[in-house]
């Protein structure tokens, strides 16, 4: 039978006589124009990833925020240009039993095993491309700071106690279980051993006297907080999911540990016999890196974006904004969470030898076509799988064959000697559909391309502000299709330059089609920077062309002047993408010419 945790108190609990933050709810606001987006954040917008636990070597999973909030941060740059407008923090979680234990079994000091690990996240991060303004460790001095003033507010504000705590501890998970959440599974051994239901991690009856967080008394203002933002967690799945936890009893939460137990870590000020909680610590980080307990801090702090696995989901939507309600602040403006990879079906483990490196993915696939693996497969609301072949597949198809192809064909010298970008012919391509004559070309599909193309960047831009980049770069890609079936439909390489009839809407089907990979490359540049460098110097576009204030597409269809009309392409770069597959390497030979 399975003892029941209990919470037994040496001081007395009672009401603290601190006055809860009454949380009001954000006003909401209608999108705003492309690169102008009015978001309830005004011009600043700061994303965080979690930081990263240095037990063991980076994978995918960890790549996979990184490259998510990347994503979400160059997609806002594109919108608000300066460079002081946007804050993107990353990091590792270096304190706790966990990283005592990894570093004891290896024969290392802890801060030696932090140093090696988080160099590897350092590493990879540079190598994938990820732009973060900061890389925070907990180890670091300005973090401890943050926390002992954040832990010595909470404290003054009465809303820490000392009482003895009782109950199943996961020393994998750092955290303490309830009842419902343990199970017993057999050992090595054969007996029954208890576990997390969840994780299968073993746990502990622990008890000891810590210092406790009042969190029952913020059940309330979380719900009001949650029902008063339906976005504040997205996707809404998890936003259900936590508003379903509220229903239950939320416990008091033990925010330390007994020194002689767990010694890696910030002392609690003034008691040095006892350990602040690894989550309480990490948590802060966010406040760290924006100038945290400096005045500086508020002018970012509202506009704090996390990007989260879903397996810290309870910590970052019940915990964290339980600790700054507490502290006087309020809630994060969102939380994106996402769900996890599996490889060939099964989850990655150390003991399955399935964990895919990712540098090696980036090595195999480049920078680029694994960035674009990533967020192109990658669906926040569930479990994703990997595995070699759908990446060659998905890369060649999309990258190499259909963008990288569709540039080969309009930029051939055999299709476009003179190197430039034509001019757009508005009697062959009138702006009204159904006008009949002897010079008019365009077909209906033509114009549905236009309009597609014409809605693709604020159709892109709800989706990133949905948290579905996988869904933005789908509509891309689709766009991509029809351009493609455009080319394909008018044949340009039938059309003879040295025709009066020819001429002016063979210039036209390759203005048409230059402007849209335009559009694609700037759009791209959150997911493929270099790539979409590549393709928009190819076009001659140049570094102060290249935000979404600056995308207008197809002006000479609307009446207004182009200024690439007539403008010299870029040097020739080569191909866009190479295929993986080399078997099929022709097809994209074949459309050079």
């Amino acid at each position: 039978m399975l003892r029941t945790s209990v919470l037994r108190l040496l001081g007395r609990p009672g009401t603290s006589g601190v006055s809860l933050l009454e949380y009001s709810s954000p006003r909401h606001y209608s999108s705003g124009p492309l690169g102008a987006p009015d978001d309830g954040r005004g011009a600043r917008a700061f994303f965080t990833t979690p930081i990263f636990y240095v037990n063991a070597a980076p994978h995918i999973g960890h790549l996979y925020s990184a490259l998510l909030a990347d994503a979400l941060c160059r997609h806002r740059r594109l919108q608000v240009p300066s460079a002081a407008a946007t804050r993107f923090s990353t990091g590792t979680d270096e304190h706790g039993l966990k990283i005592q234990q990894a570093a004891a079994a290896a024969g290392l000091a802890p801060t030696e095993l932090c140093d090696r690990v988080s160099a590897q996240f350092q590493q990879l991060f540079r190598e994938a491309g990820i732009s973060s303004t900061d890389f925070i460790r907990t180890t670091e001095a300005r973090h401890r700071i943050a926390v002992q003033h954040f832990w010595g507010l909470l404290k003054a504000r009465g809303l820490l106690y000392k009482g003895l705590y009782e109950g199943w501890y996961c020393s994998s998970e750092e955290c303490f279980l309830p009842e419902a959440r343990v199970t017993r599974q057999p050992g090595s051994s054969g007996d029954s051993c208890p576990v997390s239901l969840e994780s299968g991690h073993p746990v502990s009856w622990t008890k000891e006297e810590n210092y406790i967080f009042r969190l029952s008394q913020f059940r309330e203002p979380l719900q009001r907080w949650l029902r008063g933002d339906p976005q504040a967690i997205t996707p809404e799945p998890f936003h259900r999911a936590v508003l379903e936890w509220l229903e239950e009893e939320l416990p008091d939460l033990s925010v330390s540990r007994k020194s002689s137990h767990l010694h890696w870590g910030i002392p609690v000020p003034g008691d040095d016999s006892q350990t602040i909680y690894v989550w309480l610590d990490a948590l802060v980080n966010y406040l760290t890196v924006i100038g945290y307990p400096n005045a500086e801090f508020k002018s970012w702090w509202p506009t704090t974006s996390h990007i989260i696995g879903k397996d810290i989901l309870k910590f970052h939507a019940i915990y964290w904004p339980a600790l700054l309600l507490g502290a006087g602040m309020s809630p994060p403006h969102r939380i994106y969470v996402h769900s996890h990879w599996t490889v060939c079906g099964q989850k990655m483990s150390k003991s399955l030898g399935n964990v895919v490196d990712p540098r090696t993915c980036l090595d195999r696939y480049t920078v680029d076509g694994f960035r674009y693996f990533l967020l192109r497969q990658g669906v926040p609301n569930w479990d994703c799988d990997y595995y070699d072949e759908k990446v060659v597949k998905l890369l060649d198809s999309e990258l190499a064959d259909a963008l990288g192809g569709l540039l080969n064909r309009c930029t051939a010298k055999r299709i476009n000697p003179s190197g430039t970008y034509p001019v757009f012919c508005t009697t062959c391509f009138p702006s009204e559909p159904g006008l009949v004559g002897p010079s008019v070309r365009a077909q209906a599909e033509d114009y549905a391309l236009v309009n597609a193309v014409a809605t693709l960047p604020a159709q892109v831009a709800d989706h990133y502000d949905n948290f579905q980049i996988y869904k933005a770069l789908e509509a891309v890609s689709s766009c991509v299709r029809q351009t493609n079936g455009f080319v394909q439909r008018h044949a340009p390489w039938k059309l003879n330059w040295e025709s009066p009839v020819d001429a002016p809407w063979l210039g036209t089907v390759l203005h048409v089609a230059l402007e849209c990979l335009r559009v694609f490359g700037t759009l791209l540049q959150p997911v493929t920077p270099n790539l979409a460098d590549k393709l928009l110097s190819r076009l001659g576009v140049s570094a102060t062309e290249r935000g979404l204030g600056e995308l207008y597409f197809l002006p000479r269809f609307y009446g207004h002047p182009c200024p690439f009309e007539g403008r010299r392409l870029g040097p020739e770069t080569g191909l866009l993408f190479p295929r993986l597959d080399q078997s099929r390497a022709w097809l994209v030979k074949a459309h050079r010419t």
